[in-house]
């Protein structure tokens, strides 16, 4: 339930939690012991596996990768791209921040080429996304776009 308006985050019809304010949100892991996982989030920054970060970062189940150059979807870059593309994930989920920006095309080009699926989506859709996919035992990566 939200603390704020006592709605229920996920009534029995299966609709969204829908209040007008921002609120926090914990997530309880299923995960294998030992891998990463966003066990919190809010408007201010991400906790993974307990520890908050609020600067931009990577994730896959067994590294975290922490200060990623980007504080915003217009910042990204090549080498940033470079760095998603070296973790050799089959799939890299982009979180953009607040709300789901696509980058230019050019900028996925090195995922592309290595055939890794990317998919764009806010921030924390793509923390909610990660732990299902890493409870599944999938390999995964979550490029997470905080502001400064």
């Amino acid at each position: 339930m939200c603390p704020k308006c006592v709605i229920a985050a996920f009534p029995l019809n299966n609709l969204p939690h829908s209040c007008l304010h921002p609120c926090p949100m914990k997530l309880h892991s299923t995960s294998p012991t030992g891998l990463l996982a966003v066990t919190a989030y809010d408007a201010t920054g991400i906790a993974v596996n307990g520890r908050r970060l609020e600067r931009s970062f990577i994730l896959t189940p067994q590294r975290l990768i922490e200060d990623w150059a980007p504080t915003s979807w217009q910042a990204l870059c090549e080498a940033d791209m470079a760095v998603l593309a070296s973790l050799n994930c089959p799939v890299v989920l982009l979180g953009t921040g607040a709300q789901q920006h696509f980058p230019p095309p050019a900028l996925l080009r090195p995922l592309m080429a290595q055939r890794v699926g990317v998919e764009v989506m806010d921030s924390f859709a793509a923390c909610r996304t990660y732990n299902i996919l890493v409870a599944e035992g999938r390999d995964v990566a979550a490029a997470l776009i905080l502001g400064a």
